[in-house]
């Protein structure tokens, strides 16, 4: 049980049980260490655990929510704090209404933007310790000592069980990858895929690569690659997508087995050569081990040339050169998770870490 639950798969695949899991006893710790020892306004605490782990299950989200949510936390109780401090002093809820308004309204201007969820998180903050102004200087006190209780115990069980979102993005990829390699392979194959089925294996790739999409920030921030580079990933990954789907539509796909058994003889070993880079790399991604990630050696992928072309029919030259087209993305592809294994290879750094 113990391994299972310490094994990156098991926790990808049963990632919404161990976060409904980690909230409950977070919101527990929340209770026992706010209402439970007595501390005023507990509940101030638990509503921020909720806010910053609730709906994040990926370690990096939860690092910079739990960031942006501190950052806007001591500014709005700043603020608020100076509201009940000002109200003490001249006694004007006129004057503390106007002053509200105003912050609420800088708030806005900012909460549509790259900081958007800091200057929400003022605006609601100065609301929380301030109230209409009309709060006592130690429940603002009080209330702000809350906000932070519950940002702490939110990292702190961020780090159980940690769901990195490192490893969404590789097992993602890599199913992606399992399925390209095949959709290529039957290419060559004598059985056409029916277009319902062919249509559902494509909307599951592409739904896979939004979902990698919106993983990229917090991937990221936990292995510490410049996003241009998942962005360029990304971009081979859609090219290869891409491709694949105008060869499944053209006239490689409906021809019959004859034609298609003409053009294996021709491009059959190149084809090959791809699926196998592209099973490899998949492997890599799934278990960590660089070593997969060569080209088989046995199968090299070969330069398209023009001699090559034009003794092919006038139709499968399109398919020929646009499979070239492929092998290079691929190969783009695999050497660039190549060069960033060192950072995603959150396995080889947990090794290293027990050895020390």
């Amino acid at each position: 049980m113990v391994r299972a639950v310490t094994s990156p798969y098991y926790r990808y695949r049963h990632a919404k049980m161990l976060h409904s899991l980690r909230v409950g006893l977070a919101m527990l710790a929340s209770i026992l260490a706010t209402t439970g020892i007595d501390i005023p306004h507990g509940i101030w605490s638990s509503v921020t655990l909720l806010v910053v782990i609730g709906g994040l299950q990926h370690h990096g989200n939860i690092r910079k929510k739990a960031a942006e949510r501190a950052a806007g936390t001591l500014l709005g109780a700043s603020i608020g704090l100076l509201l009940i401090v000002q109200q003490n002093i001249v006694g004007s809820l006129p004057l503390t209404y106007v002053l509200m308004a105003i912050v609420a309204s800088i708030c806005a201007w900012f909460a549509i933007g790259s900081a958007g969820y800091i200057g929400l998180l003022t605006a609601i903050t100065m609301c929380i310790v301030a109230g209409h102004g009309d709060n006592l200087i130690d429940v603002g006190l009080w209330r702000t000592l809350n906000v932070l209780i519950g940002i702490v115990i939110a990292l702190a069980f961020s780090f159980a069980f940690p769901l990195h979102a490192t490893y969404s993005w590789r097992y993602g990829l890599a199913a992606n990858l399992r399925e390209c390699a095949s959709i290529y392979a039957r290419l060559l194959e004598g059985e056409t895929i029916a277009e319902e089925e062919q249509v559902k294996r494509f909307l599951q790739i592409n739904k896979r690569l939004v979902q990698l999409r919106a993983l990229m920030p917090s991937v990221a921030k936990e292995i510490e690659v410049p996003q241009a580079k998942l962005e360029e990933i990304q971009r081979l990954h859609r090219s290869v997508l891409s491709a694949l789907e105008l060869l499944a539509t053209g006239p490689l796909m409906n021809a019959d087995a004859a034609a298609r058994s003409a053009y294996a003889n021709r491009c059959g070993a190149e084809v090959r050569a791809v699926r196998a880079i592209l099973l490899s790399t998949a492997r890599g991604l799934r278990f960590g081990h660089p070593a997969r990630f060569g080209i088989p050696a046995a199968a090299p992928l070969a330069k398209g040339s023009s001699a090559t072309a034009a003794a092919l029919p006038p139709d499968w030259q399109g398919p020929y050169w646009l499979g070239q087209r492929l092998a290079e993305q691929v190969d783009r592809l695999r050497a660039l998770l190549l060069e960033t294994e060192p950072n995603w290879n959150i396995e080889r750094h947990e090794r290293a870490a027990r050895i020390v």
